[in-house]
């Protein structure tokens, strides 16, 4: 059993496509091919279904997929250990960013690592906090950008880089500009906010979850600009972070019994390979 044979074995995994791979890993699919079948001979069972138009993982395959992750991780410290040593780091480090939200310290902070480790090689992927969460945890991602509600997850490492309340967007002449807002006034409106899966909903479906509320959510988008453009036109209320909101020509108003907060943080594994932890070093810089 060969690393170069995980290595192909966890692309296809990932990609579910055996041509994707090929490209993923730079040679042939042929190639591939031949090693993953060269690596169910040595184990003596079939790693992938081949009948249908994906390849999708049987049963010995899911079991195998975890240990072949971490023993790639495994080979890769040792040559990060190696290189933290003569301060020269390899590799890749793959970063998550929750969809739809411009994060410049991110960016700065990626720059940044990229100058002082130009050998360490970068992919950044945007989806829902809750997938970057598991991506994070099965070692699919080193780090990633999530949204959450109140805390980032007890279980991953991590630094808070925004913490701060909801706020409904309110157009010119809305009822609401009048009241006092508190969560059951917000949730006799139609609502436009955030998809399942993200921070800003969390925070939103856990506080009307624990007064027994249940939200009117007319329309969802991942993007700040789409939720402001559509509360704008009058379909309804738009429900953002307070800095979010800052940046459209509508009213935003606090909701008095919001308890959570919304939490924007960079989260990663315990014990972090060396260039998570000095990616971890310049976010802590540019966050600040």
């Amino acid at each position: 059993m060969e690393l170069r044979q995980l290595e192909y074995f966890v692309a296809v995994a990932e990609e579910q496509n055996f041509t994707r791979a090929a490209e993923r890993v730079h040679i042939s699919q042929s190639g591939v091919s031949a090693q993953i079948r060269q690596l169910e001979k040595e184990l003596g069972a079939e790693l992938f279904d081949r009948s249908g138009r994906s390849a999708t993982l049987t049963v010995a395959g899911k079991a195998a997929l975890e240990h072949a992750r971490a023993a790639l991780a495994a080979a890769g410290a040792v040559g990060q250990a190696v290189g933290e040593v003569s301060d020269v780091l390899r590799g890749r480090l793959r970063v998550g960013m929750v969809v739809g939200c411009t994060v410049t310290p991110l960016f700065a902070a990626l720059a940044a690592f990229h100058r002082d480790h130009p050998g360490v090689t970068l992919s950044l992927v945007e989806d829902s906090s809750d997938r970057l969460i598991d991506g994070v945890r099965a070692g699919e991602l080193d780090a990633a950008l999530i949204g959450a509600a109140g805390s980032a997850p007890s279980d991953l490492d991590g630094l808070t880089a925004v913490s701060e309340p909801l706020v409904a967007l309110l157009p010119d002449g809305h009822p609401l500009l009048s009241k006092r807002l508190n969560l059951r006034a917000l949730c006799a409106y139609p609502l436009i906010c955030m998809p399942r899966g993200t921070g800003l909903r969390a925070v939103l479906d856990g506080a009307c979850a624990a007064r027994g509320l249940v939200p009117g959510i007319a329309l969802e988008a991942g993007a700040p600009d789409t939720i402001a453009d559509l509360a704008g036109r009058g379909l309804g209320v738009g429900v953002l972070s307070e800095s979010m909101a800052g940046r459209y020509p509508l009213t935003a108003r606090p909701i008095a019994d919001m308890a959570d907060a919304a939490v924007l943080a960079l989260v990663w594994r315990h014990s972090p390979a060396p260039a998570v932890r000095r990616f971890a070093a310049h976010a802590r810089k540019a966050f600040a």
